[in-house]
């Protein structure tokens, strides 16, 4: 089992910046991806960003322009910088790797909270 341990929620005004932060075991080898998936109450869970090992990153509509995804390679860590928060970004985030290149797995963080306020 991979541990990934994930920081930076909390409670934020509208128009506010949160830094979500994801580490990953620093001698895991074959760290494919790296991602933000996020699943407010009663929704299903969604990506929000993604970021492959070589750097090419992925965005939803809902964050694009305003969100900016990095990562680490050689310490296996991550963060997503979100600018200009909306209500509507309130829910849990996850972290989430994909480990392996020809047969991939998932592992998931146990989530951070991000609520914002109005």
């Amino acid at each position: 089992q991979v541990q990934l341990v994930e920081s930076g929620g909390g409670l934020v005004q509208a128009g506010g910046s949160l830094n979500l932060s994801c580490a990953a075991p620093r001698n895991l080898f074959s760290v494919n991806y790296m991602g933000w998936h996020r699943q407010a109450p009663g929704k299903q869970r969604e990506l929000v960003a993604s970021i492959t090992r070589n750097g090419y990153t992925n965005y939803a509509d809902f964050v694009r322009g305003r969100s900016t995804i990095s990562r680490d390679n050689a310490k296996n860590t991550m963060s997503l910088q979100m600018d200009s928060l909306k209500p509507e970004d309130t829910a849990v985030y996850y972290c989430n790797i994909g480990l392996g290149f020809t047969s991939i797995k998932d592992y998931w963080g146990q989530g951070t909270q991000v609520t914002v306020s109005s």
